[in-house]
């Protein structure tokens, strides 16, 4: 069995926040403004497994007026999500993203956000994509007001074998 999820999310940019993405610090003026750490990145796959799985979003599963998620780590979000006992036997089979953002640029961290995601869903590398793209100057993005990340996921299920099974 397989199932595909897509996320996305944005975060506006915010003066004395961490820059954070896909658990990576990124040097930056300005960090992301958002109840927990902000990580947009993290965000977006966060829903896409959700959404896989007709589990809901992450406003359901960590709602931003809850006191325990504040400036809570992403990552470890991510790996609550991924223990619940309904992603039971739920193996990533990969992960595409894109963040978009102007600023700061991303391309040197891609390698870390990569291993940090591969980590929390115990995959190798080359299962987990990370891309960055920019607006051109158009939009909320363009105008460096804040990020935007995009995910797609694709996880698969064995199904046991099925033994003295007759079909009609």
């Amino acid at each position: 069995m397989i199932r595909i999820g897509q996320g996305f999310d944005v975060h506006r940019f915010a003066r004395g926040r961490l820059c954070i993405i896909g658990g990576a610090r990124i040097p930056s003026g300005k960090g992301l403004l958002g109840h927990s750490d902000a990580d947009v990145l993290v965000h977006a796959v966060m829903d896409a497994v959700l959404g896989a799985l007709a589990l809901g979003d992450i406003g359901t599963w960590f709602p931003d007026n809850d006191s325990a998620y504040k400036n809570a780590d992403s990552l470890k979000l991510l790996s609550k999500i991924l223990s619940d006992s309904r992603l039971k036997g739920w193996k990533l089979v990969n992960l595409d993203s894109t963040i978009v953002a102007e600023k700061p640029r991303i391309a040197e961290y891609v390698p870390e956000i990569r291993r940090n995601l591969a980590k929390v869903f115990f995959v190798k590398e080359n299962c987990i994509s990370v891309k960055a793209t920019t607006t051109e100057g158009m939009g909320f993005c363009g105008r460096g007001e804040g990020i935007a990340a995009m995910a797609v996921i694709l996880l698969e299920k064995k199904e046991p074998a099925r033994r003295g099974m007759k079909r009609k």
